[in-house]
């Protein structure tokens, strides 16, 4: 099973706003980014697009090491969603769960594959980390540019 290393990051312009995410995805020698942009999301879909549009770029499945600046992605794909499936995607307090879309696209991806998450300090030292955050900031910005 190939090994990969996927590096993720949203931003938003705004929360809610324009929105862009990034991806950067490491195997051997191979590097690819990825990156996308909405005209109006929050950080946190942001955060949760660029992990499901990189994990959706793989033709096969693979052994897949994420990392992430974003407690919420991280906790939610490791902690919360088994609760929130139990419960037919309602939380605790019996609401429906924010983002149960793109919980569920995440979800999927992450059953193809051996994931494993790693949570990094943002705008910190992480080189690839920085990277996807200058990326996903560009989308935004784009994105605030071509709005109406």
């Amino acid at each position: 099973m190939k090994k990969v290393q996927v590096i993720t990051d949203g931003a938003c312009s705004g929360n809610p706003g324009p929105g862009g995410w990034a991806a950067i995805l490491r195997y051997n020698h191979h590097e690819k980014e990825l990156w996308g942009s909405e005209p109006h999301t929050t950080n946190n879909r942001m955060e949760m697009t660029a992990a499901i549009e990189a994990l959706r770029s793989l033709k096969e499945n693979c052994e897949i090491e994420v990392v992430t600046d974003s407690e919420y992605l991280k906790k939610g794909i490791t902690e919360w969603i088994h609760g929130w499936k139990r419960k037919g995607w309602m939380t605790a307090a019996k609401k429906p769960v924010v983002n149960q879309d793109l919980w569920k696209a995440l979800d999927e991806q992450v059953s193809r594959h051996k994931t494993t998450w790693v949570w990094t300090k943002g705008h910190a030292s992480h080189a690839d980390n920085n990277r996807c955050d200058e990326l996903a900031t560009r989308a935004a910005k784009e994105q605030s540019r071509s709005a109406p």
